[in-house]
């Protein structure tokens, strides 16, 4: 008899969906980007002004969210892109990381904000802002 899957705590849930974001934006794999977000998703460049949201640029909804990884992410055509010193917190079925950001050679301290929405029994990611480092240049 098969011994039964231990459960996840929601921290590994996490972990996984940004380990498997990760992995589609690498395989510019559509599909599987596709099933990590939340349909009303929200994606936010801080552009390195964190306190000042009125030059931020934003996509709003599932499928501006996709559209971003198309025109912006993969033509930049990143190797690696794997979250770095992630720090979750949950609270209920809210919760939200900040990491490390690190896509190719890029590597920004504390650069990314994730929130995520539990739903169906499921984690879904509901927004990422970043370029939260404060000054750096684009």
């Amino acid at each position: 008899m098969p011994s039964p899957t231990p459960a996840i705590s929601d921290e590994e849930a996490i972990l996984t969906l940004l380990r498997a974001e990760s992995r589609g934006v690498v395989a510019r794999d559509m599909d599987l980007l596709a099933s990590l977000w939340a349909e009303d998703a929200v994606v936010v460049d801080a552009k390195h002004t964190p306190d000042d949201p009125s030059d931020d640029t934003r996509w709003e909804g599932i499928d501006a969210v996709l559209d971003r990884y198309v025109t912006l992410v993969f033509p930049g055509n990143p190797t690696y892109a794997e979250p770095a010193d992630v720090q979750i917190t949950v609270k209920g079925d809210r919760a939200e990381a900040v990491s490390t950001t690190q896509i190719g050679a890029e590597r920004s301290p504390g650069g990314d904000r994730w929130t995520f929405v539990k739903r169906d029994g499921r984690w879904w990611i509901q927004s990422l802002t970043y370029n939260l480092e404060p000054g750096a240049s684009n």
